[in-house]
């Protein structure tokens, strides 16, 4: 692999905190599962990873940077309404 390829790949917090949520989405139903290509709902799991988003903010607050912040806060609220949405609940 050459270095920019590596340098493509290093992990950083966006990165992660967005393929949380990606999965969070596969679990509400809202874009297609990657291994069946169907669209799945699985609500207690997408409230298991809307959850684990939640701690994620709550363990990294004071340690963010702007911008890691205003995406964490807008994917856990983007994420809170579509499972209010299909659950009723939250």
């Amino acid at each position: 692999m050459d270095k920019e390829k590596k340098e493509k790949m290093e992990a950083n917090f966006s990165i992660f905190a967005s393929s949380l949520s990606m999965q969070a989405l596969i679990f509400l139903g809202e874009i297609d599962n990657p291994i069946t290509h169907k669209r799945e709902e699985n609500l207690d799991q997408a409230k298991y990873m809307i959850d684990t988003l939640a701690v994620l903010k709550e363990k990294t607050k004071g340690n963010l940077d702007a911008s890691e912040a205003n995406l964490i806060d807008n994917v856990l609220y983007e994420l809170r309404m579509k499972y209010t949405a299909k659950s009723g609940r939250l």
